[in-house]
């Protein structure tokens, strides 16, 4: 298993490569001025020179391509100052005269707006997104599971058709478009029933009683993005029920007299999560980067409002790191899925 684990983290920087490939030549036909945006519109010829040279702006693009890779590398060539450190910290492994190759955490360079360390304005507003992920995600999970059981034990029945229909439609409309008609329906017209806000943030300061949680700003954000693996979850987990309570064992639990309840739950319910845990480990990092709109829709303080407010404003550096970022969640959580899969499913092999 550390030999798959190492071989798949091998594949992963190869596609976090590419990636960073992508949105580099991407970033680079796009209308926008860094230089101008970070010396303003009043500064000098010099000024701009000298900020161009900073960022490697006067270089060729395959020069400032290779710059940008080593300087997101968490191994990378960096010159070294007079004292010997590395330009951006950590451990030199390797010194090479002016220059050494440096074990780091990855620079994803600095804002535009607020010359900021983009990294650190990720890590701020990271633990907004997951808490949203991991609420529309627990949320699925469980209406998803008991709503998938009950179709499965009444096939064809109304209950199961309407279940399948509403799942059907879950799965078909956009969370942007979910996201709105909630906003609107339960954060607005219907506020004086509800008592939810159409905005609010995971954590509210009052003036006298200092910062505290106020779980019900996260329930419509929550509940419009995990509505479509709810959906997914619902019928992943009726087809595996209707496959294994037609199983042998099944028909064998019942003929010994056990309860409908403890054949249900004791022994269909338990071999039939297999494929949807692994569903709901995946949809994870789906739902941190599906979270974008939904964050830009309710104001939630999350990765997708600094984004998208990045791109409204032509940062681009907050754009590209967001994007390397969530595409190292996506090979993270792959990773840790296969891994999750191995070990609940003692048939499957890693090689």
């Amino acid at each position: 298993m550390v030999s798959f684990v190492f071989r798949r983290l091998g594949q992963g920087l190869l596609i976090l490569a590419g990636v960073a490939c992508t949105v580099f030549f991407l970033f680079q036909v796009l209308p926008g001025d860094p230089v101008a945006l970070l010396a303003g519109q009043r500064s000098d010829a010099a000024t701009r020179a000298a900020i161009a040279a900073d960022l490697g702006l006067n270089e060729s693009m395959p020069v400032q391509l290779g710059g940008y890779l080593n300087d997101i590398s968490p191994l990378g060539v960096h010159p070294r100052d007079s004292a010997g450190v590395a330009k951006y910290g950590g451990v030199t492994l390797l010194p090479l005269g002016e220059k050494a190759v440096v074990l780091k955490e990855p620079y994803l360079r600095r804002s535009f707006q607020s010359n900021k360390a983009v990294l650190s304005i990720l890590l701020d507003h990271f633990t907004g997104t997951l808490w949203l992920a991991l609420a529309a995600m627990l949320l699925a999970a469980v209406l998803g599971i008991a709503f998938g059981v009950v179709a499965a034990l009444r096939p064809h029945s109304w209950l199961d058709r309407t279940l399948i229909t509403t799942s059907v439609l879950g799965i078909s409309v956009p969370s942007f478009v979910a996201g709105i008609l909630i906003a609107i329906t339960f954060g607005f017209y219907w506020s004086h029933w509800t008592g939810l806000n159409l905005t609010g943030q995971l954590y509210e300061t009052d003036p006298f009683t200092g910062r505290h949680l106020v779980l019900r700003n996260l329930l419509l954000p929550a509940f419009a993005l995990g509505i479509r693996p709810l959906a997914v979850i619902t019928q992943l987990t009726r087809s595996s029920m209707l496959d294994v309570l037609s199983q042998d064992y099944i028909r064998t639990a019942r003929a010994k007299g056990l309860s409908g309840y403890r054949t249900v739950v004791g022994h269909a319910l338990k071999n039939a999560l297999n494929p949807v845990v692994t569903a709901v480990s995946g949809w994870l990092a789906s739902l941190m980067a599906g979270a974008f709109f939904i964050e830009y829709i309710f104001n939630w303080k999350g990765l997708g409002t600094v984004t998208l407010r990045a791109v409204e404003n032509l940062d681009f550096p907050v754009v590209m790191g967001s994007t390397i970022f969530i595409a190292a969640l996506f090979v993270l959580v792959n990773i840790a899925v296969d891994v999750l899969y191995a070990v609940l499913d003692p048939r499957v092999r890693l090689s």
